[in-house]
């Protein structure tokens, strides 16, 4: 792997950057099971991008009282 490639894995900060949250914000979701999907490897909590672009997307509302 060269060190150009970029991984698809981020950090709980990188993930927290990515979604314009807050790092607290995300540990709270993940805590209470609203947040993205993550991965535990060798103890280290880990998002997919392409996991957290699609918790945006079925986080899409269309009016703020929406469920």
């Amino acid at each position: 792997m060269s060190n150009d490639s970029k991984s698809p894995f981020l950090t709980v900060n990188e993930a927290a950057t990515y979604l314009r949250l807050k790092k607290r914000t995300l540990d709270n979701m993940r805590w209470m099971g609203t947040g993205p999907r993550f991965r535990k490897h060798g103890g280290r909590i880990y998002y997919h991008e392409e996991e957290l672009k699609e918790w945006s997307l079925n986080s899409r509302r269309n009016s703020t009282s929406e469920y």
